[in-house]
């Protein structure tokens, strides 16, 4: 984590490319974790490509106001302008989702599939690919959704508060169960 964290500070440090449009220095900043081909550097770091717009643009004005809280993302949110986190967001919800290995565990995937019923997830994420202001859940990092999902459960993310009621409901094993047949799902 350590060593992620230097690199994405060092990026963010970086001076100014010769590139004379200010986005594509922000865009090369965030591939640094993001990835350039759409995935991401290490498995609890989430996909940007592909996700969708509204989503992005609203997690990095969280980011920003302290509703979202994480150690790499809210610095390197606090110069960006609500232009610069418009146009982010655009540029990463039109590329293409990748599609990203997660190995899931098929007995675990099955019991998240219950889970996820449970709860009642598809009543918002329906076939979890996004839905405008409902991020695409489908395909993505294992771990990151464990940790989104275990962030809801235990209050540090604040920026859904049903979330974190609904989250709560769960054990730790059925969020890995329902992170295990997100992650699966393509």
């Amino acid at each position: 984590m350590k060593a992620i964290l230097g690199l994405v500070l060092a990026l963010f440090m970086m001076p100014a490319m010769s590139d004379d449009n200010p986005l594509t220095n922000l865009i090369t900043n965030c591939e640094g974790c993001h990835g350039a081909n759409g995935v991401p550097v290490a498995t609890n770091i989430p996909i940007l490509s592909g996700q969708q717009y509204y989503y992005l643009y609203v997690q990095l004005k969280d980011y920003k106001a302290g509703r979202r809280a994480n150690p790499i993302m809210t610095p390197m949110t606090q110069n960006l302008s609500k232009a610069d986190m418009k146009a982010l967001a655009e540029y990463f919800s039109t590329k293409s989702w990748p599609y990203v290995d997660s190995s899931p565990n098929g007995e675990l995937a099955d019991i998240g599939s219950i889970a996820l019923g449970a709860g009642q997830c598809s009543q918002c994420h329906s076939t979890y690919k996004g839905d405008s202001r409902i991020p695409r859940v489908a395909g993505q990092q294992l771990d990151y959704l464990m940790q989104t999902m275990s962030d809801f459960k235990n209050r540090v993310r604040l920026n859904s508060p049903a979330k974190g009621s609904l989250f709560s409901s769960f054990s730790d094993k059925d969020l890995e169960a329902m992170s295990n047949h997100l992650s699966g799902l393509q």
